[in-house]
């Protein structure tokens, strides 16, 4: 098979295209034809050494795909060769085959196609534990999504909507803010032109957000937890800006409010059946047209460092995919 390959730690152009070899399922996994892989922010930091999963080398990245099963290990019982599937991987995506642990994958809606499915698992999975189990937003709570036209941040947008609350997107751009706009946001802030802390102060008549969702971490997280309503959740779901802020305790203090790490793979990991219930929620409102993930990009397996490169300097809009098979 073909797999992307990184041998040592460095930048999209550090990796490979290579021939490796075909993958065995073990008692308890599958092999995965891969179709399509979906390219997330941790990839970018995977390849570079600075994620907190350090694979061993040689490795593939890519952390979720969809594609077909071709054969399950002994000891998998509800799976079986054809079944169209979607799995988290953690890295290894970027080839043309996986061995997956059985548990790991997902059967795909009918009504998904292969590109919809690789780009789902991450950013629908992670929003989706932030905001029930880690949040517990409430209707008619007010939502606040830093980031919200990349991937995690639009399903944010779509999943506070569908959980009952206001939405108010912020964004770098006129251009991004419009796409999260058409995901249901009910108020929009561009954070380049106006200060964040003021804008969300503006729009809550001076209460704040009842939860911040924040994939980007840095300056905004600064503002943002300046921007908090009493008893308020703030969602550290990473940090795209490069910087890792530090907290400043007396702020919880003042307003009652909550930091909460967001680690959706461990989650995964630790309470399946709570994340298969969390999943099973999001296919019935895929299935009533509440979500509609946005894939503004492809690209082909030979194209991986174009596909890494838009996620690193924070160009993308919605979901970027990388396309195994046609």
């Amino acid at each position: 098979m073909k797999a992307v390959l990184c041998k040592s730690f460095g930048p999209p152009s550090n990796l490979v295209l290579e021939e490796a070899a075909d993958p065995v399922a073990k008692a308890n996994e599958v092999v995965l034809d891969i179709h399509a892989a979906g390219v997330n922010f941790p990839d970018t930091l995977i390849i570079e050494g600075k994620y907190q999963l350090k694979p061993p080398f040689p490795f593939s990245p890519g952390g979720e795909a969809a594609g077909v099963i071709s054969s399950v290990g002994e000891k998998v019982k509800h799976l079986k060769p054809g079944d169209r599937v979607m799995g988290l991987t953690g890295f290894g995506s970027f080839a043309e085959q996986i061995a997956i642990d059985a548990m790991r994958v997902l059967p795909m809606p009918k009504d998904m196609d292969f590109v919809t499915a690789a780009g789902f698992s991450m950013t629908y999975g992670t929003s989706m534990h932030a905001l029930k189990q880690r949040a517990n937003i409430q209707p008619g709570e007010t939502l606040l999504v830093l980031g919200a036209s990349g991937g995690v941040g639009l399903a944010a947008v779509e999943i506070g909507k569908a959980m009952g609350a206001r939405v108010i997107a912020a964004a770098s751009s006129a251009e991004k803010l419009e796409v999260a706009k058409a995901a249901g946001a009910d108020e929009l802030i561009n954070y380049s032109e106006v200060s964040l802390k003021d804008a969300v102060k503006e729009l809550t008549k001076g209460q704040g957000a009842d939860v911040i969702y924040d994939p980007v971490g840095g300056d905004l997280f600064d503002q943002a937890v300046r921007s908090i309503n009493w008893k308020g959740r703030l969602l550290v779901v990473g940090f795209a800006s490069g910087r890792i802020p530090e907290f400043p305790a007396n702020l919880a203090l003042l307003k009652g409010s909550s930091i909460v790490g967001v680690f959706w793979g461990s989650f995964a990991a630790r309470e399946p059946q709570a994340n298969l219930e969390n999943f099973q929620q999001l296919f019935a409102w895929f299935s009533e047209g509440k979500l509609k993930p946005l894939v503004s990009l492809t690209y082909k397996l030979d194209q991986y460092e174009d596909a890494l490169e838009v996620l690193s300097s924070r160009k993308a809009v919605g979901k970027v995919v990388v396309k195994v098979r046609d």
